[in-house]
């Protein structure tokens, strides 16, 4: 093995490890509480479908990556390929759509409770898994083209035109078809992104109300121990700002590499770093912020 090779093992390693740790940790302590608790709480199923994106994120980058670092020519084979750049970008999408929905959720529940509001937040587990079988159809449709085109790196000719996806060889594909999907994910992105970022206004404003609310009061009780409705607010708006972060700066980095067909090993370090930050950040942050406080769920 070469020393980059090393170092990157290292990293995905010093990475993989504790996230994966994390999201079962969360994903453990939601199952608990659902199964313990007499009523089925939307937030919990929506939580749990993250942490179970997370961990095929997780995953499938693992497979790839270890398939690539140490040299397993017969790791994965076609089909092996196929599945596993397929899991990677559907459940990529997955937690895009999953973010979202608890972020919209989140805003709906801290906001006035008018007739609209009300008839917007869902209710029951059944609604909420309503939401997310549309994910998965949607998330499927949007990544079938890979189960075509995706294929083994073993015997390919150099010469032949396309991308390497770690181990795996992403062909050519038709312009109508390239350009078909392409434009289905950007849609997909824009509208998540455009719910995620007019919740989030809508969280901070009501954030804004309840501080100025506080300062009016003049009580530190009020100050120091907010609602848990407001605690998860703050922890579903620092999640949110960690997903725009990390999908933001893997796009750019994406787009530079792309763009000037660079294989830097520093580079690509990077890259594994923020494909794995957000499915690894945001265990921890629901730990510490959200899944702590035992009527927080009950709150919703």
């Amino acid at each position: 093995m070469k020393w980059n090779n090393i170092i990157h093992t290292i990293i995905f390693l010093s990475l993989a490890g504790p996230e994966i740790v994390g999201n079962i940790l969360m994903l453990v302590r939601l199952v608990h509480t659902l199964t313990l608790g007499t009523e089925k709480k939307p937030v919990g199923i929506i939580l749990i479908h993250l942490a179970f994106s997370n961990i095929i994120i997780i995953c499938t980058t693992g497979i790839r990556d270890i398939a690539t670092v140490f040299y397993f020519r017969n790791f994965l084979g076609d089909i092996g390929c196929k599945v596993v750049v397929f899991l990677a970008r559907m459940a990529w999408g997955l937690s895009i759509c999953t973010t979202c929905l608890l972020t919209v959720v989140q805003a709906v529940t801290i906001s006035s409770r008018t007739t609209l509001w009300t008839k917007l937040k869902p209710r029951t587990s059944w609604q909420v898994l309503q939401f997310l079988l549309f994910f998965w159809n949607v998330n499927v449709l949007i990544s079938s083209n890979l189960l075509c085109y995706v294929k083994s790196g073993n015997g390919l000719n150099s010469s032949v035109p396309g991308a390497y996806i770690g181990h795996c060889y992403m062909m050519p594909s038709r312009h109508t078809v390239k350009w078909l999907f392409l434009s289905l994910m950007i849609l997909r992105d824009v509208i998540f992104q455009s719910l995620m970022g007019w919740s989030s206004g809508s969280m901070a404003l009501r954030l804004y109300e309840h501080h100025k609310r506080v300062l009016y009061l003049h009580s530190s009780r009020c100050v120091h121990n907010s609602p848990p409705e407001i605690r998860a607010t703050w922890s579903v708006l620092i999640l949110m700002t960690c997903f725009l972060f990390f999908y933001w700066a893997d796009f750019i980095l994406s787009f530079y590499t792309g763009f000037i067909v660079t294989h830097d090993s520093i580079l690509l370090n990077i890259k594994t770093f923020l494909e794995l930050g957000y499915a690894g950040f945001s265990p921890y942050v629901l730990i510490s912020r959200y899944i702590h406080v035992p009527n927080v769920l009950h709150a919703h």
